[in-house]
């Protein structure tokens, strides 16, 4: 893998840097947000660590920026702010994910093996599409179209969130399933995230008279093309 990682903290990049190390990434590291914005221009990258408070451009303003490029490229931001508030900010502009300062270097590497298994290229196959009466979603070149129309501005998590469910209509999913499934490990009780990428999706692809994502009370979201999340 090749990460660029944006962080100010020379003692955070040290341990980063020997962790990735150890697990062969490459890894490049700039300690300014607006330099670290143009090496992302520059360069392809396979996903990039970004720290929230950052001289030059800080970091929710440089992944909301990447997301308004259309760039689905996974982000994982550093945060030293553990409000629900914050992080739901960081995740709403964009960020895939989020590890809250201090935190333990084998938990970001967990949660980077995680974006790599799910993000690594896949051969083509035959079954690569996914249909539902609206939808079509490319399993292999991760596009989705709604009535025919593309749908461009998904990011990755939210891409692998509606695949899933559209795998699956009308099956009930609670938040802890799709955590694990998503994002393919546990978030320590944070269900939040899994709430903000849902609203997230109802605002990219339904309406208010259409969520596609309903909510069922006390167990989780299911989703369903029908309007009221029932046949007939």
């Amino acid at each position: 893998m090749k990460i660029l990682v944006i962080e100010d903290n020379e003692s955070v990049c040290a341990m980063i840097e020997m962790f990735f190390s150890k697990e062969d990434i490459e890894g490049r590291f700039v300690n300014d947000g607006l330099e670290g914005y143009e090496a992302y221009k520059r360069e392809d990258w396979d996903l990039m660590i970004v720290d929230w408070m950052l001289p030059g451009m800080d970091g929710v303003t440089l992944c909301r920026k990447v997301r308004q490029e259309g760039s689905d490229i996974p982000i994982i931001m550093l945060t030293a702010k553990d409000s629900e508030s914050d992080q739901v900010l960081g995740l709403e502009m964009g960020a895939d994910d989020y590890v809250t300062k201090p935190f333990s270097p084998l938990a970001l590497m967990a949660r980077i093996k995680a974006v790599a298994r799910r993000y690594q290229k896949q051969k083509p196959d035959e079954n690569s599409d996914v249909g539902t009466s609206r939808l079509k979603i490319n399993k292999e070149t991760r596009e989705v179209s709604l009535d025919g129309k593309p749908v461009t501005n998904l990011t990755p998590k939210e891409f692998d969130l509606l695949l899933l469910f559209a795998q699956h209509p009308r099956q009930v999913f609670t938040r802890e399933q799709l955590l694990e499934r998503v994002w393919g490990y546990q978030f320590y009780g944070d269900e939040r995230t899994v709430d903000v990428h849902i609203k997230r999706l109802r605002k990219k692809l339904g309406t208010a008279e259409q969520p596609f994502f309903h909510t069922v009370w006390g167990v989780g979201y299911k989703f369903d093309e029908c309007v009221d999340g029932h046949e007939g």
